[in-house]
C-alpha cells in the first residue's frame, strides 16, 4: 500500500488519474495500459498485485489479481499474473517473488498494482503511469519498488494513523474499483501486440521496373 502519488517515480511522466465511476473508466484504463507497455519486441507481462487480504484497504491487488486469473485462466497472451486472494504478495514474501518473477520470465515487463491513500476528493481515483510503485511507504515499510510501470486505486484518505485507515475501508469500494482495473487490464490483454521493431519493407512496382 502506497501513500499517495508523490511516492511515484513518475517525474518526467504524465500520471493519469481516471475515476473509477466513470461509464468507459475501464476503456481508459486499458489504452494508458497500452501506451506503456513495451513495442518492439515481446516481452512477457507481468501483472503484480500487491496486498493482502487480512485487511479490506490493501485487499486491491489481490482482488484485482484473482478477478484477472479467472479471466486467464486457459489464456495463451504473454500476460501474467501474480498475487491472489489465495496466493497473495505482501509484505514478506515480496522480494521472494519478485526473485521468482525475474527467474521464470525472462527480461519482463512488470506492472505493478497496489492501494494507495490520498486526499479525500482523490479518494476511487485509479492511477496509471510509468514507473515504479513503492509497496509499504503509507505504513513506514522499505519495501522494494514494483514495476516498469503502475496501476494504483486510492481507497482511503491519508494522513492520520493510516493502518487503521486501511482496516476501515469500505469493501465495497474496493471491489468496485478491483473490478474496473481488472476489466481495463483485460481489455488491454485483448487489444495488445507488440509493434514490429523493423519497419517492414514494402516491395513496389516502380522498384520492380528498375531491376
Amino acid at each position: 500500500m502506497n501513500l499517495n502519488s508523490s511516492l511515484f517515480h513518475t517525474n518526467k511522466n504524465r500520471l493519469s488519474r481516471i475515476l473509477h465511476e466513470d461509464t468507459d473508466a475501464s476503456k481508459q484504463i486499458s489504452q494508458e495500459l497500452i501506451n506503456l507497455l513495451p513495442t518492439g519486441k515481446l516481452q512477457p507481462i507481468i501483472i503484480v498485485c500487491i496486498g493482502t487480504d487480512r485487511s479490506t484497504g490493501d485487499s486491491l491487488g489481490p482482488l484485482v489479481g484473482t478477478l484477472l486469473s479467472e479471466k486467464t485462466e486457459n489464456d495463451s497472451s504473454p500476460f501474467h499474473v501474480y498475487g491472489t486472494l489465495e496466493d497473495p504478495i505482501h509484505a514478506m514474501n515480496l522480494q521472494e517473488k519478485l526473485n521468482e518473477i525475474n527467474k521464470v520470465h525472462a527480461n519482463p515487463f512488470i506492472v505493478g498494482i497496489d492501494a494507495c491513500l490520498g486526499k479525500l476528493k482523490s479518494v476511487g481515483i485509479v492511477q496509471i503511469g510509468q514507473g515504479p510503485v513503492k509497496p509499504g511507504a503509507g505504513v513506514n515499510k522499505d519495501l522494494p519498488s514494483v514495476g516498469n510501470a503502475h496501476i494504483t486505486g486510492i481507497v482511503n484518505v491519508s494522513g492520520f494513523m493510516e493502518f487503521m485507515v486501511l482496516q476501515n475501508t469500505r469493501l465495497s469500494l474496493v471491489l468496485k474499483m478491483a473490478k474496473t482495473i481488472a476489466e481495463g487490464i483485460d481489455e488491454a490483454k485483448n487489444l495488445y501486440q507488440a509493434k514490429p521493431s523493423v519497419t517492414p519493407f514494402t516491395w513496389t512496382l516502380k522498384q520492380e521496373k528498375t531491376l
